[in-house]
């Protein structure tokens, strides 16, 4: 059982930095107990689970499991943001700033790892957020395999090969429709090409992902927020994002993508960045029309 400490270079924000990896209230590979942090990943060298606690004085303890647990240490640096520099956004608006002054220690995590990302990323499209941590949740407990280490609920996700024998009638009793499914099973048999996708720039890895049949730039942006810790990949394409932004940043309510971007035009380079600290102002526009209702096509 390695373990290692680490202390950040400035403030961090252990919880709110890791959450956004984070696939529901129920997901199987990730975990808050007791104010640590339970991560379980399928790594280079395998299976590992990474324990996480904030110390008093700033500091990190990590300790992990498993044939991927000194590769979860070595990674812990860029994955709690080491390399990230969050001065590097000057606000431009109020919001903005409040957010950045409230909010101090949250950093962009970088996992370096993509599948790990892009998959729960596809189960997503076009389905509302408990569609898809139902079926992330279901595919993890039946076809994931348990955890290193102490907790016993936990699991890590399929290796390539264990996604692509899942069945036909798997993913449909999980919900996930064949285009899903399909993307997903494509992106695996390139699990190479993906995984490569960690070390390069922003603008080669989204090509690298989006060459993927079923991989268009809303999947590729919200995968490498996580496993680049990509301060400028925008989400496109989302259904919410745009509005929030809009009625955050003027007060309006409807805005497009294309009005999006303009808004957020004076944060080039930082324009994901920005968006995090506008989600984390609270201020939404509110709401007019029921949720979506969920489907469950495991039942057609």
């Amino acid at each position: 059982m390695p373990a290692r400490t680490w202390v950040p270079p400035g403030p961090l924000d252990l919880h709110r930095t890791l959450g956004v990896l984070r696939r529901g209230p129920g997901d199987p590979a990730f975990a808050v107990r007791g104010g640590e942090l339970w991560r379980a990943s399928r790594t280079p060298r395998g299976p590992g689970t990474l324990r996480l606690a904030a110390g008093a004085d700033g500091r990190v303890d990590a300790e992990a499991w498993g044939p991927g647990g000194e590769w979860l240490l070595e990674q812990l640096p860029e994955l709690l943001g080491e390399d990230d520099d969050p001065e590097a956004l000057t606000a431009r608006h109020r919001i903005v700033h409040e957010a950045r002054r409230r909010h101090p220690g949250v950093r962009l995590a970088r996992t370096g790892l993509v599948l790990e990302s892009l998959i729960p990323t596809v189960l997503e499209q076009k389905v509302t957020s408990d569609e898809a941590y139902r079926a992330w949740r279901l595919l993890l407990q039946r076809h994931g395999e348990p955890a290193p280490g102490p907790w016993e609920r936990m699991r890590v996700m399929p290796d390539p090969r264990g996604w692509a024998l899942i069945p036909s009638w798997e993913w449909h009793r999980a919900g996930v429709d064949a285009k899903r499914s399909g993307a997903i099973l494509r992106a695996v048999r390139a699990a190479r090409r993906m995984e490569e996708a960690a070390r390069m720039d922003l603008a080669d890895a989204t090509r690298r992902l989006t060459a993927i049949p079923g991989i268009g730039e809303w999947t590729a942006a919200e995968t490498l927020q996580r496993a680049l810790g990509a301060p400028d990949a925008i989400t496109v394409g989302d259904l919410h994002l745009p509005k929030i932004i809009g009625y955050a940043l003027t007060g309006r309510r409807g805005t497009t993508d294309e009005e999006m971007l303009d808004l957020l035009a004076p944060y080039e380079g930082q324009r994901h960045r920005a968006a995090r600290l506008i989600l984390l102002s609270g201020r939404v526009p509110p709401r007019r029309a029921p949720r979506f209702p969920v489907g469950d096509i495991a039942r057609l």
